[in-house]
């Protein structure tokens, strides 16, 4: 691999993105469980983290499993950290649609509140603006 090729793989967005919001959602997974007790797995209504989001133990591992294919893939490769943001974005763009329809019902499983619905819009502006837009010259470079 040419010096040239190692550094675009290094500073690829994709991979840049999908380490570090992998790494948030990590953390984001694991700090959830601290105000998530006694609430029910699939609780409508959940614990609010940061005191602002609403999380049940359901919504955790979610973000814990989100987290991990976002981080290995930011690790794996241009490509595969390209489709891993193109999927998980596409995954929130319609969560953070859909959850304004499903808070206050019953099938509210990840206990989603307005501000979850933001930050989830808000994620996947950024992971399908980088999925979508950058790396493009890039993708023969992939791993």
């Amino acid at each position: 691999m040419l010096a040239e090729e190692r550094r675009t793989m290094r500073t690829s967005p994709n991979r840049i993105i999908g380490v570090v919001f992998g790494a948030v959602y990590l953390l984001v997974g694991l700090l959830g469980f601290a105000v998530t007790g006694g609430v029910s797995f699939f609780a409508t209504e959940g614990g609010l983290l940061l005191g602002v989001f609403a999380v049940n133990p359901f919504h955790n591992v979610a973000h814990l499993l989100i987290g991990a294919a976002l981080l290995i893939a930011g690790l794996a490769g241009v490509r595969a950290a390209k489709g891993v943001n193109i999927a998980v974005g596409a995954a929130y763009l319609a969560l953070g649609v859909v959850g304004f329809f499903l808070a206050g019902t019953a099938l509210n499983v990840l206990a989603l509140n307005t501000a979850d619905h933001i930050l989830h819009l808000a994620s996947a502006l950024v992971l399908l603006g980088v999925g979508l837009g950058a790396d493009r010259a890039d993708q023969r470079l992939a791993a």
